[in-house]
């Protein structure tokens, strides 16, 4: 406890920050017995909050990094309490007031979506690469759909298969889409949620800007990250677009009977719900509607599903964070999946697919399950 000194500038930047619903909790410890970190270590949410409603925050404590914002203690809260405002405001007084320091590995990936438009460092001119030599355009005004694939598809050479995958099914639907290439940003939410909310105003400003300026009207996007800043966060800032994410679009193509498919998987799949498509924008649908309608899928439920799904563990800006083996969700999630006997594990998110590829690889699971996005699946059946 030493560690824990009155820093009433600090406690008022909270505040500030959308600190505000520190003033109705009431410490039923809900949160605590909700968070999934309880799963794999001690972690309590209601202490971290009721040491910022006293003026005792442990600035330098890793616990302030360690909420995933999946939302799964916001849905239970008695109150409506929104803890993830908090646990960002509580990180915005650290990585906008200084008063400790912010994890190196964050605070590296922060800075090169600032400077760069991408977490991973890499030069905005190899942004579509991924698409080079493929029938996809770039954008122009009076094309119907924008795809954005998000950074990780876009830079990662080991998800681009979401990119490909996706790509190549509008084009055998025959719809009329682009990418931007290079003049793509980062969407910037996990930015925000990791408390650099300047950054994240700067990257929602010039990407409104970029949209406007090409004529853009609709965007789908693989990434339920940012699928959520998009619609939800953008118009803050004067930024209203259509917003659709790519199991939503492809069941909107099944159902119009512009994705036909021809062949049978005969594969039992286990559905993984991403926490920022499914809790926190209320889409469970979509892509079990898409899985079930591919000949021959088993589509398996999961023990926790829907609003009771476990996080993969990427979310809050800790898909840019070190978590020791023993930690991580995705392990769990994983494990949950081979005792129901499933070939196949599908996500919709490429935070979700990182961390689930690393679990397989470092549980040595390889030759037991894949993991697959929504829209591979679709692709191997048509």
């Amino acid at each position: 406890m030493e560690t824990l000194t009155p820093f009433k500038e600090a406690v008022d930047v909270v505040l500030e920050a959308g600190g505000e619903p520190l003033r109705t909790c009431y410490q039923c410890g809900l949160c605590s017995g909700t968070c999934p970190w309880n799963l794999v270590r001690s972690f309590i949410v209601r202490r971290i909050i009721h040491q910022a409603q006293l003026g005792l925050v442990d600035f330098e404590s890793e616990e302030v990094w360690q909420c995933a914002t999946c939302g799964a203690c916001v849905k239970r809260c008695p109150r409506g309490v929104e803890i993830i405002d908090i646990m960002r405001a509580l990180r915005k007084v650290i990585a906008e007031v200084g008063v400790a320091k912010v994890p190196d590995s964050l605070r590296i990936s922060v800075k090169n979506i600032s400077s760069l438009g991408n977490p991973q460092g890499e030069a905005p001119e190899k942004r579509g690469d991924w698409a080079k030599d493929r029938d996809i355009r770039t954008f122009t005004e009076g094309t119907d759909l924008l795809y954005l694939s998000c950074c990780v598809p876009a830079y990662d050479g080991k998800i681009r298969r979401i990119a490909l995958a996706t790509t190549d099914i509008l084009n055998k639907a025959g719809i009329g889409f682009g990418i931007l290439g290079e003049n793509e940003s980062c969407c910037g939410e996990s930015v925000r949620k990791s408390g650099s909310e300047t950054v994240f105003q700067s990257l929602a400003e010039s990407n409104i800007e970029t949209f406007t300026k090409n004529g853009v009207e609709r965007i789908m996007v693989s990434s339920p990250h940012c699928y959520h800043s998009f619609k939800n966060e953008y118009p803050e800032f004067g930024g209203k677009f259509e917003v659709i994410h790519s199991t939503q679009y492809l069941w909107e193509l099944i159902k119009e009977k512009k994705i036909e498919f021809k062949r049978e998987l005969n594969k039992k799949v286990a559905y993984s719900d991403p926490c920022y498509l499914g809790r926190h924008n209320d889409i469970y649908d979509a892509p079990r509607d898409v899985l079930k309608s591919i000949p021959g899928l088993e589509l398996m439920e999961l023990p926790d599903s829907h609003e009771q799904a476990v996080c993969c563990g990427g979310g809050g800006g800790r898909i840019w964070m070190d978590t020791p083996k023993g930690e991580r969700f995705s392990d769990l999630r994983l494990e949950q999946a081979l005792e129901m006997g499933a070939d196949v594990l599908a996500v919709a998110c490429p935070y979700c697919m990182l961390n689930f590829d690393d679990s397989v690889l470092t549980m040595s699971k390889e030759s037991l399950i894949e993991i697959k996005d929504v829209a591979e699946l679709v692709q191997e059946a048509i």
